[in-house]
């Protein structure tokens, strides 16, 4: 999943792995890239700017494949979670199939979508956060069944961004760096797990792959704000206000790529290891490292920084006032506003800026790009720890979801800023 470097909320910590070197292999490749041809085939494409319904896209947010090479669109035209969101898909020639889903309280249909994963069958699992759950569909887009979320006292277990288990029966998913909690407070989990949600039963099953590296927290100054009666709790506005800050600029973010196996590879902090773990095993195998370090954050990059983000409150009218608001039972509510904090810094900017796997196991990583808004080179290298070659900068993207036979979508817009997606074909190599 994509990710804009100068708005992502992260800097990396002081530490510059944060792995322990007890039980697992290391496997240190070149720090001198080898350069690859990024000169991809392309299959077909869909967008235009004025065509057939299925043709004209409000908003791509998700791509997937499935076995058969069908290509899966998320496609929210009335903005992310927004009216209209549905799925279309495509045979693995660009041939409109079908179209799928439709705004509504029922089951089947969507309140506020937040992702899509496809199974290798072609069931395909949506994210509904209007409905706490995830929603079922079979490989003919008929619903099958939803499978409610559960709360588990601070945070809700989903939908996170989520990628489906290519074994089937459920999907991956991590929690954000602050996750909603309960009355519409906030809470920051304790750790960071890599988590498989089983889909089997009414409510989904969760279990903790792999626990990913946590980086330190930064202490956040309460604003001066009185507590609140909602329903017969107290609120400490202040505390729930801290609590609601995203994280530091640069910290790093939690990155997974689920291997065709049912195993994992993540990145999780500032330096350049991957860490790679066998299904079921509940911890990591191998690091896989370059010896690349990350830039410090300098007090220039921190300027640049806060002038980008006061443009962009400027122009969604946001100014400096932030608001919080407290959800009580029965549907009460109390909303108060307080002065925007300062914004808070790691000491370094993650080297690792994406990361995905692909259908018959090659890992790809998106390194930050030498401006702050930049993309960086792309690695592809093997779960064993062999280097394949790096895409120069600018080469070519990080493809939006990988398929069979090499296939690989592309999230564009074009001159006119159209969306559409460009399906390619890698070489074999980097497949």
């Amino acid at each position: 999943m994509k990710r804009l470097p100068i708005l992502a909320l992260a800097l990396a910590s002081a530490l510059p792995l944060g792995f322990s070197l007890t039980a697992q292999q290391v496997v240190q490749l070149t720090g001198e890239d080898h350069h690859l041809d990024a000169d991809f085939d392309e299959v077909f494409r869909i967008g235009v700017l004025d065509g057939e319904p299925w043709e004209m896209f409000g908003a791509v947010r998700q791509v997937a494949f499935d076995a058969e090479g069908r290509l899966y669109i998320l496609d929210g035209v009335g903005g992310r979670g927004g009216p209209g969101a549905r799925i279309l898909v495509f045979d693995a020639a660009g041939s409109f199939i079908r179209e799928f889903g439709r705004s509504g309280n029922g089951p089947g249909e969507f309140r506020m979508v937040a992702d899509m994963a496809v199974m290798r069958d072609g069931t395909t699992v949506v994210g509904d956060m209007g409905h706490r759950a995830l929603q079922l569909f079979d490989d003919s887009g008929v619903f099958v069944r939803m499978v409610r979320m559960v709360d588990s006292g601070t945070a809700m277990a989903g939908p996170s961004p989520i990628q489906a288990d290519p074994r089937g029966g459920g999907v991956y998913t991590a929690p954000a760096a602050v996750s909603l909690g309960p009355a519409g407070g906030f809470a920051r989990p304790e750790t960071r797990p890599v988590i498989r949600l089983a889909l089997g039963g009414e409510e989904v099953q969760p279990d903790t792959v792999v626990e990913a590296w946590q980086p330190p927290r930064l202490e956040v100054d309460e604003p001066d704000l009185p507590d609140i009666q909602v329903g017969d709790r107290t609120v400490n506005i202040g505390a729930l206000a801290a609590q609601s800050a995203g994280p530091p600029q640069f910290e790093p973010a939690l990155l997974v790529g689920i291997l065709p196996d049912g195993g994992t590879v993540h990145s999780d902090s500032s330096g350049y290891a991957l860490k790679v773990s066998p299904p079921d095993a509940g911890e990591v195998q191998r690091i896989i490292t370059r010896p690349l370090h990350p830039e410090p954050v300098t007090p220039e990059i921190e300027e640049i920084v806060k002038e980008r983000l006061d443009e962009l409150l400027e122009e969604l009218g946001v100014g400096q006032q932030k608001f919080i608001e407290v959800r009580g039972p029965g549907g009460t509510s109390q909303t108060m506003s307080y002065e925007r904090p300062e914004i808070q810094f790691y000491p370094e900017i993650p080297i690792v800026a994406d990361l995905a796997a692909t259908w018959e196991g090659r890992i790809w990583v998106q390194r930050e790009g030498e401006e702050l808004a930049g993309r960086g080179p792309v690695d592809v290298v093997t779960t064993d720890g062999i280097y394949v070659g790096t895409f120069r900068a600018g080469a070519t993207e990080m493809p939006d979801a990988f398929g069979p036979d090499g296939l690989a979508a592309f999230i564009e817009l074009d001159d006119l800023d159209v969306a559409r997606v460009v399906v390619r074909r890698l070489p074999a190599v980097v497949r």
